[in-house]
């Protein structure tokens, strides 16, 4: 069949169908546009913000257990909340009585990272005290239940002594060491005075360096905390341990708060 001459000569030509395919495909993105916008806006006040947990004991290592949390795995859910487009501020939910000081250091580090990013929100549950609280310190905000024991600042290192009870029953350790302080800290027999001042001396560093590091992240009175005591959440607030008195929930709606303001210039 000919085709009648369009203006200016030149035959009309019908649509073809890869127009109509393209038509049909555009149409299908608008629709699927919207139904994510949709669902964006209806569920967007609860997908933003991403819950990493810390619970139990700290160590270092990358599988946590029911009893503890290990840095790796900490530090590695923390990193990828942080470079999850998808997520707009993190909150650490922290239920631990502390750690190694190490472990806490390892975390620290992640959660530096993932601050450069979004804000980091703590959530106190029970406990976060000793090297629980030193990792809480770096966090943008805090929240604490006032009856969540947190603080409990400081150093400790124990030298258990059944020497005795080893005597009385008969039992004899011979020990070959290449130094004298090679088996400090061994049950076998009491510490010395020697290795005690040595071992304070340890204990000493690392508690100035955990005391320093709090009091940097921290506007707190190192004589509120220095005696290495445990603090009510609602006692913690008013020395400034804690910002703020509150559950999960408030950690959550105060993460999406902080993601919300503009950046500082």
């Amino acid at each position: 069949m000919a085709l009648s001459p369009g203006p200016g000569g030149i035959p009309a030509s019908r649509p073809s169908s890869v127009t109509w395919l393209l038509f049909v495909l555009f149409g299908l993105i608008l629709v699927i546009g919207f139904f994510i916008a949709v669902f964006y806006l209806a569920y967007s006040g609860e997908m933003g913000v991403s819950v990493v947990r810390m619970e139990g004991t700290m160590v270092t290592g990358k599988i946590s257990g029911e009893d503890f949390s290990a840095s790796e795995q900490v530090g590695r859910e923390l990193r990828n909340a942080a470079d999850d487009p998808m997520v707009e501020a993190i909150v650490l939910r922290v239920n631990s009585p502390g750690g190694t000081p190490a472990a806490a250091q390892e975390i620290i580090h992640d959660l530096e990272y993932a601050k450069t990013k979004k804000p980091v929100v703590v959530s106190m549950g029970d406990m976060a005290t000793s090297a629980a609280y030193y990792v809480c310190a770096h966090a943008s905000k805090i929240y604490a239940n006032p009856d969540t024991f947190t603080a409990g600042i400081g150093v400790m290192w124990t030298f258990p002594d059944i020497s005795q009870w080893m005597g009385r029953e008969g039992y004899n350790v011979s020990v070959v060491k290449s130094g004298s302080k090679k088996d400090m800290g061994t049950a076998s027999r009491p510490i010395t005075g020697e290795e005690m001042s040595y071992a304070q001396g340890i204990v000493n560093a690392s508690f100035e360096e955990f005391m320093k590091d709090v009091l940097a992240q921290r506007q707190i009175a190192r004589s509120d905390i220095e005696d290495g005591r445990v603090i009510r959440g609602a006692d913690a607030v008013k020395i400034n341990l804690v910002d703020e008195l509150g559950n999960m929930n408030d950690a959550i709606e105060g993460a999406k708060a902080l993601a919300a303001r503009p950046p500082l210039l």
